[in-house]
């Protein structure tokens, strides 16, 4: 089964997340299918840059986000249109 979630990178005590599709088996950080966009909580208001036509795809074949990522997504309008 494939997720949608978030791939940590940056130093140590500066996270920033990659948002990309990956096997529910893999391990956090390791292989993934797809990269979707990037996430960046310490700046202020945080940044997310999302592909709106790459996310909307993997939703439509099945790809199910983590909770972080569907709350993400839900806050830029994506879930709404799969939904309907």
């Amino acid at each position: 089964m494939l997720r949608i979630r978030l791939k940590r990178v940056g130093k140590k005590k500066q996270p920033t997340y990659r948002i990309v599709v990956a096997d529910a088996r893999a391990p956090r950080d390791g292989a993934f299918v797809d990269h979707l966009g990037h996430y960046n909580p310490l700046t202020d208001p945080p940044t997310v840059v999302v592909n709106h036509e790459k996310a909307l795809h993997w939703l439509s074949v099945g790809a199910k986000p983590s909770d972080t990522v569907g709350r993400l997504l839900s806050n830029q309008g994506l879930l709404e249109k799969v939904e309907a």
